[in-house]
């Protein structure tokens, strides 16, 4: 492969996507604050860079997927920054992270005013599972130009791109993915711990519902996994939150009524201050568990 990649942020998400992306044969550069998540892929033949800026100096195409919008803007405009590297016109930055839609525009904006680096907001649906099995989803906001480039590295780990609009538009898909799984996730957890108290076998619901009008990726994959109470987080309950506080403020901006929404936000918020928050979404079950909550 031609183009040289630079990825930040390997996680839970981002580790996955940059193991892909070097059994595609991509050279890959690495960063990150914490050294040790590094290891892994630097084993597999990754490289490491000193700085965000060294990292977009050696790569064509930069990915992110970081936390939040706050850490966004640090590695991208912040001290030896992406946006401080040389020779930056005519590359890609694709931002992976789940942040606000107006942040992406102005950080756009911003990154090609200092050096000529376009911009996609890119966020990601179907977890590190989806990424395992081929089935990852990208929303993808920005210039027609630069998604056309990246559409050959982006299917390395993804099965399906879209281009949603301009910049921003990415996020703003990724806010309405964010409250139809939410939903779902405390949705199919009443449903469990209803069929655990009618003595159903749980466990054979999602076989049973597969193909009819109830079926759904959250039901096949995390009913299994609230049945056994395994709550090692594919994704976490506090970065779903994070999402829906999103949610609630484009809700507010736009004037949606959103009151199923509102509700299953408070379940979630309700999770995390019980402790919860750094489990898989599958722990919305506690909520509804007689045992657990006694």
């Amino acid at each position: 492969m031609t183009e040289r990649l630079g990825f930040i942020g390997l996680g839970l998400m981002g580790t996955p996507i940059a193991e892909k992306l070097l059994d595609a044969g991509y050279a890959l550069t690495v960063w990150g604050r914490s050294p040790q998540k590094l290891e892994s892929i630097l084993k597999r033949g990754a490289t490491a860079a000193a700085s965000p800026r060294a990292l977009a100096e050696a790569s064509d195409v930069i990915l992110l997927c970081v936390t939040d919008t706050s850490a966004v803007e640090a590695v991208v405009f912040g001290s030896d920054g992406i946006a401080a590297s040389a020779d930056a016109a005519g590359k890609t930055l694709i931002d992976h992270s789940s942040i606000r839609p107006e942040a992406s525009r102005d950080f756009a904006e911003r990154l090609k005013a200092a050096c000529g680096m376009d911009w996609l907001d890119a966020p990601v649906s179907g977890g590190p599972a989806g990424v395992a099995r081929g089935s990852l989803v990208v929303m993808a906001g920005g210039e027609a130009k630069a998604f056309e480039m990246v559409q050959g590295i982006v299917s390395a780990y993804a099965a399906r791109f879209t281009l949603m609009g301009s910049s921003g538009a990415g996020q703003a898909t990724k806010l309405i993915n964010q409250t139809l799984a939410g939903v779902n996730f405390a949705v199919v957890a009443e449903a469990t711990q209803l069929a655990l108290e009618a003595g159903i076998d749980a466990a054979r619901i999602p076989e049973a519902l597969a193909g009819g009008s109830a079926d759904s990726m959250v039901l096949q994959e995390y009913m299994p996994k609230m049945v056994a109470r395994d709550f090692e987080p594919a994704g976490t309950v506090s970065v779903i939150l994070k999402d829906r506080e999103t949610v609630a403020e484009l809700a507010q901006k736009t004037g949606t009524a959103m009151p199923i929404t509102k509700l299953v936000t408070e379940l979630h918020r309700l999770l995390v201050a019980k402790g919860h928050g750094d489990e898989d979404n599958a722990a919305l079950i506690r909520l509804y568990d007689k045992a657990a909550s006694s």
